[in-house]
């Protein structure tokens, strides 16, 4: 026995007492023997009662922390909070800090101190990695960091900043994530005391457990963000969509498309108003306005075009030719001089932050875009991309109406600008109505490619049109129009390898557009089995490029020897264009799904095993509600048919919790517990290998064939198919076993053997 010394706190060696015998003659032998043993009983009661007490401590404050988690999801404040209160009682530490790591240094997350002076030290350092401190030498070694006494550490740093918290043995536990540092939880005492391995252990688990909260709040954040950025570009697109449909509808009329755009510029880019003005060389002219405040527009329409100069931002959009972004208008020099057209858009308009953007025709300046905010906000980097695009556009309806205006002047030429006009317009429609579709199936990409290969075909004069998408290192068919049903069927049993003997793997090869006028008369074309199905001469291949990479091929084939012209390859260009747009809206929706499942799935195995901790905590001895709490959440997680927990008595195995929807399985499971298992019975195997017994098809095995009672009770009575066996094992010794089972052939995944996995161990600590 050791005992601690009252100056150090350190461990100091108990001194030996030379025994004393006291002579008594009237008392008997056996009673002296009777009282030296009562109260070595009554000692190892009290030791055992203390055990007790400790263990239920820890796991009342684990199942705090993970209720924690729980109720908070993803504030990861709170969590952070409740670990350092935790560890610090648990422990009996002073104090306790959690440390994040930030841009190389480790910053305060969260403490408790019963000293706040020395809290607020700790708020304000920046720790980097190194022996000078508890938290960095912890990061720098990725271990556990002991400090026995910091007043005296040879390595330590800090000893002023320790001397006003009272600060002496210090404890840092590393947050690890892959292998990696992210944080430190750090424990200090006021006195010289240096903490028990125990109590290491316990920080330990804290740790692990902070680190799945920051985790869960990190893969939060990054599914908010991805579902963020996914609704802004669809909102953008929609809006792309219905300004296209505008400039469609009322070609040769600009009124309502400005409108259109200004309307969706401003709502998109939560501005206040906003103008779009042409130029005449010389002047700004008002062209159009929305929701501007009514005493600024009445001005403008009295002055609707000025000469701005070089120290207004629209003054230097039209030198530079280039978008101007003025944070705070009133911050201006030409405010500050009084300038009467900015005095009026500040002090009339409440103008503060505003964005004009160039409408350029062949780098030629014809206009300006602007949008208004009556705040100090800038705009993000989307909204400017939003509003450069909407220029843009702008700049293609102001080319409409000039073509359409000129067309009704010059009958000469009539028909063939007609005829232009028409087909731009067409193009324009088609273009629109597949950015409608991909706006309206959101996430299904079926329709978005079916409609593209529909109109490409339709616009582009061909006689039918394919899309190939790559998977597998293969490019898969995965729409067609007008194609035979021999043609696609031969197309989808054989993807096409990128190469140079096909339309499909060049262009994929290459990454550019092919066009073969005649397949036939191309010296490296080879795929002849697709040709005699098809029964195609001239080809189009337009790539799908998404970072660099071909992620599919737009095909477009006629019959007979037809080129296709410029402007059809151009349309197939923008089509192609669409559907990497749409294939990967669905990309990210499906990882951004996949993400969520994981969380969910992450959260339900948390708030199963810290339902069991609450289970083991309030019934301390009494393991029905354990074992009933742990099957229960195991069969509703792991999606099986039921359950049950066997515990092992010398050479036997017996039931002693179930968890069962069927009770034939609950007959056949009692009918032959308690019993020895042979080497071949599935609970010999496990016990044996002392690893998790994973069996597929019950049906299959050999025990089942050779119609062992226990294989065809489980197969017959029970209906189990597949089941896992986890063995319970206390000090490297099996104890018992957590078996789950299903009624059909689907294996467990590697999740759901984790988790039953975990409330085994759970098991055996209940136990």
């Amino acid at each position: 026995m050791r005992r601690r010394s009252t100056a150090g706190g350190g461990q100091v060696k108990a001194r030996r007492r030379k025994a004393v015998t006291v002579k008594r003659r009237n008392a008997p032998k056996s009673a002296r023997r009777r009282s030296s043993s009562a109260a070595g009983q009554e000692a190892e009661v009290a030791r055992l009662a203390r055990e007790l007490n400790e263990a239920l401590e820890q796991q009342r404050a684990t199942s705090e922390v993970l209720g924690a988690i729980s109720r908070s999801k993803f504030e990861l404040q709170p969590i952070l909070q409740s670990v350092v209160n935790a560890a610090a009682r648990l422990c009996r530490a002073d104090g306790a800090v959690i440390f994040r790591l930030e841009g190389g240094v480790h910053r305060f997350a969260a403490g408790y101190s019963l000293d706040p002076a020395y809290l607020e030290i700790e708020r304000r350092t920046a720790i980097p990695p190194g022996p000078g401190t508890v938290v960095g030498r912890a990061a720098m070694s990725r271990q556990v960091a002991r400090i026995d006494d910091a007043w005296t550490d040879l390595f330590y740093e800090k000893k002023e900043d320790a001397k006003i918290g009272g600060a002496r043995s210090m404890i840092g536990v590393p947050l690890m994530r892959d292998g990696a540092p992210i944080g430190v939880i750090g424990l200090a005492r006021t006195r010289v005391d240096p903490f028990a391995e125990r109590e290491i252990e316990l920080v330990t688990t804290f740790a692990d457990q902070a680190v799945i909260a920051i985790e869960n709040v990190r893969l939060f954040d990054a599914v908010q963000q991805r579902t963020q950025e996914l609704t802004e570009s669809l909102e953008q697109q929609t809006a792309t969509s219905e300004v296209l449909q505008t400039i469609s509808s009322s070609p040769g009329e600009l009124e309502p498309v400005f409108a259109t755009m200004l309307e969706k510029a401003v709502g998109i880019c939560d501005a206040k108003f906003g103008n779009i003005y042409r130029w005449d060389g010389e002047a700004l002219h008002l062209a159009a306005t929305h929701n501007a405040p009514p005493a600024y527009a009445e001005e403008r329409r009295r002055s609707p075009h000025y000469r701005p100069s070089l120290k207004i931002g629209v003054g230097r959009m039209v030198a530079t030719k280039k978008a101007v972004h003025v944070v705070d208008a009133a911050a201006e020099p030409a405010y500050l001089e009084k300038d009467p057209a900015y005095v009026t858009a500040v002090e009339l308009g409440g103008v503060r932050t505003y964005l004009t953007v160039p409408m350029l025709k062949e780098n030629e300046l014809i206009g300006a875009f602007t949008v208004f905010r009556q705040e100090v906000r800038p705009f993000t980097d989307r909204q400017i991309s939003l509003v450069q695009n909407f220029a843009a556009q702008a700049v293609i309806a102001i080319e409409n109406a000039r073509l359409v205006n000129e067309l009704r002047q010059r009958t000469t030429d009539l028909t063939e600008r007609t005829a232009n006009l028409t087909e731009a317009l067409e193009q324009q429609t088609a273009t629109s109505d597949v950015l409608n579709v991909i706006s309206r199936s959101s996430f299904r990409l079926q329709p978005v490619l079916d409609t593209i290969v529909q109109t490409a075909s339709r616009l582009c004069d061909a006689e039918f049109a394919l899309i190939f998408q790559l998977k597998d290192e293969r490019y898969h068919l995965a729409a067609a129009n007008n194609a035979t049903a021999a043609f696609v069927q031969h197309a989808a049993n054989n993807p096409i390898a990128p190469g140079r003997g096909s339309l499909t793997g060049r262009t994929a090869l290459e990454r550019q557009t092919i066009h073969l006028p005649d397949c036939l008369a191309d010296p490296e074309y080879n795929y002849f089995d697709y040709q005699r199905s098809g029964q195609y001469r001239s080809m189009l291949g337009v790539p799908l490029l998404r970072d660099g990479a071909a992620i599919g091929v737009i095909v477009l084939m006629s019959p007979v020897v037809k080129p296709f012209t410029q402007k059809q390859i151009e349309l197939v260009t923008t089509f192609a264009d669409q559907a990497v747009i749409a294939i990967e809206n669905v990309r990210l929706f499906e990882a951004e799904q996949q993400r969520t499942a994981e969380l969910t799935e992450s959260l339900e195995q948390q708030t199963a095993t810290s339902e069991v901790l609450k289970v083991i905590s309030s019934s301390p001895g009494d393991l029905e509600p354990v074992f009933a709490t742990m099957l229960e959440n195991g069969v509703r997680i792991c999606d099986a048919k039921f359950g049950g927990i066997y515990r092992i008595e010398g050479d036997t195995i017996r039931l002693v919790a179930t968890h069962a929807d069927v009770p034939a399985a609950y007959a056949g499971a009692r009918r032959f517990a308690p019993f020895r298992p042979s080497p071949k019975h599935y609970f010999g195997r496990m016990m044996a290998a002392g690893t998790v017994l994973h069996v597929v098809d019950t049906a299959a095995e050999q025990g089942y064939v050779e119609r062992r009672p226990e294989y065809v009770a489980a197969v017959e009575l029970g209906g189990v198919r597949t089941f896992m066996a986890v063995p319970m094992v206390k000090e490297n010794e099996p104890i018992g076993a957590f078996l789950l089972a299903k009624q059909e052939v689907r294996p467990f995944t590697e999740k759901q053997i984790a988790l039953v996995t975990s409330f085994a161990v759970q098991a055996v600590i209940a136990i």
